[in-house]
């Protein structure tokens, strides 16, 4: 059983982890920016099914160096899962870009300070697979995205920076530190309360009707409990030290291939189902505005494969499958629309 802090408690992910260390026995810790947020990370912990009362929670903030040393005190393990998420694109990518470099470089010193053993950090699939001429083969964690391409957006360029960031930090200033990386797809699975990752917005739209068409947009999904339980095995195999790993079910998904199992996986729910299905008329009218819109928006009818055979052959992982987490994420909207959640 170790101290275990785990960066941003409040987020979609954060929650989750802190779930899948307490059912794991482990004693969390986590940072909030905010003390009054406490009773939200509590909420969400225990509607994952996890005792929340063992939960140390502290305040640090990202953007400031302090409450830091007091957040990694007595710690064997730093879970970094907290990042800065656009509300829109930034006038200044470097609005987005330095504080997730930084708030990683903090953590790490922080960690490095306190004797910590390993620091698992979150990055994202976005420091992998972008930036690069169209490929069959499967990225893997060997792989970089190009930071100069001119479809390299300021999120996706803040995921490089600040994971090449950390582990040139590890590499020159570290004194032993251990760095791991876990790099996940789109992050999808049962919400734990309001406040969840924007790609869920992707599903609560199909559900609400909001989705007249679907977009020629590809991506990998991959369930949060899987991302969460490979934090787990990323802080405690020996086999992890050094490593980045993808987190992805398998083979990338179009926007129509979700609604399709959307629909099949809801069918039998007595909840009325929305077509996803837009009229002939409109998917005419849109047809051609789709399609010009593929320079400007470089990600449209764009395929990216992503491998996990390296997760799952050097730390067992076993993902559920890309339809579970949909289906499960879609249910778990449902339950809080409902009020059951």
């Amino acid at each position: 059983m170790s101290r275990v802090l785990v960066t941003g408690g409040t987020g979609f992910l954060g929650a989750h982890v802190l779930v899948a260390l307490l059912k794991a026995g482990h004693m969390p810790r986590t940072t909030v920016r905010d003390l009054g947020r406490g009773d939200e990370v509590s909420d969400m912990v225990a509607t994952g099914g996890a005792d929340p009362r063992s939960i140390d929670i502290v305040r640090a903030d990202l953007t400031e160096d302090s409450g830091w040393a007091e957040a990694v005190a007595g710690c064997d393990f730093v879970l970094h899962v907290a990042s800065p998420f656009p509300g829109g694109s930034p006038k200044d990518e470097n609005d987005l870009i330095r504080p997730a470099r930084d708030g990683a470089l903090r953590v790490l010193r922080a960690a490095r300070d306190a004797c910590v053993r390993r620091v698992v950090m979150t990055s994202s699939f976005a420091a992998i697979g972008y930036g690069h001429a169209p490929r069959r083969t499967a990225f893997n964690e060997t792989d970089w995205s190009n930071p100069d391409a001119p479809d390299v957006q300021p999120y996706i360029k803040s995921k490089i920076v600040a994971e090449r960031a950390a582990w040139d930090f590890v590499a020159q200033e570290g004194q032993g530190l251990e760095l791991s990386v876990i790099n996940p797809t789109g992050i999808f699975g049962p919400i734990l309360g309001p406040d969840f990752s924007s790609s869920i917005r992707i599903v609560e739209a199909m559900l609400e009707g909001k989705m007249l068409f679907a977009p020629r947009l590809c991506f990998g999904v991959v369930d949060v409990r899987d991302v969460a339980d490979l934090h787990l095995l990323a802080m405690a195999s020996a086999a992890a030290a050094g490593e980045r790993f993808i987190a992805v079910s398998g083979e990338p998904l179009w926007m129509i291939d979700v609604a399709r199992i959307l629909r099949a996986g809801l069918s039998t729910d007595a909840t009325k189902v929305p077509r996803f299905q837009a009229p002939d008329w409109l998917v005419r009218v849109l047809a051609p505005v789709s399609s010009g819109m593929r320079d400007l928006v470089p990600q449209l009818g764009v395929q990216r494969r992503a491998s996990n055979v390296k997760a799952k052959e050097r730390l067992g992982w076993a993902p559920r499958a890309a339809e579970r987490a949909l289906i499960d994420t879609a249910r778990s909207l449902l339950d809080l629309k409902a009020g059951r959640l």
